[in-house]
């Protein structure tokens, strides 16, 4: 199922319309990419690890960067915004270990040190964002393709 808006056109209503949430600005772009490409790697889906590498590469960001996503946790590449973002969407996809939530206090009380409350709200939802991509992603298996980023919106 290459383009599933073939027969559910309203997706495309669903993707514009969290493009734009995600764009209101109270959370970098390049930092939503760094999400967004951890969540491919997370559900090994090239598909999405493509895209959202060649949308890294179209914002100017390095190599070095784009490469240690995958080990950000030791990585020094990455800002303590980020570091709380990626630990936020890894939470969130990952199962939790037997009795503990996935999401845990100590997990959201850091990502509330880098973000306020507009700026939280928008990381989550562009963790949705690319929840609903995942399935899409991992149920159609469309072609990785790399010449979305020159559509991307700032």
């Amino acid at each position: 199922m290459a383009n599933p808006a073939e027969f559910v056109p309203e997706i495309n209503d669903i993707s514009a319309a969290m493009f734009r949430a995600t764009g209101n600005h109270s959370v970098p772009r390049t930092t939503i990419n760094l999400v967004h490409l951890r969540a491919g790697q997370i559900v090994r889906n090239t598909y999405l690890t493509v895209l959202n590498t060649s949308f890294l590469r179209k914002a100017g960001e390095s190599e070095e960067r784009i490469t240690a996503v995958a080990s950000w946790q030791d990585a020094p590449y990455f800002t303590a915004a980020e570091r709380a973002a990626l630990a936020l969407v890894e939470a969130t996809l990952q199962p939790a270990p037997h009795g503990r939530e996935r999401v845990t206090d100590e997990i959201y009380a850091e990502a509330a040190k880098h973000y306020d409350e507009k700026a939280l709200a928008t990381l989550t939802v562009a963790i949705g964002q690319i929840g609903f991509f995942i399935a899409l992603a991992v149920i159609g298996k469309p072609q990785p393709v790399a010449s979305l980023a020159d559509e991307q919106w700032d």
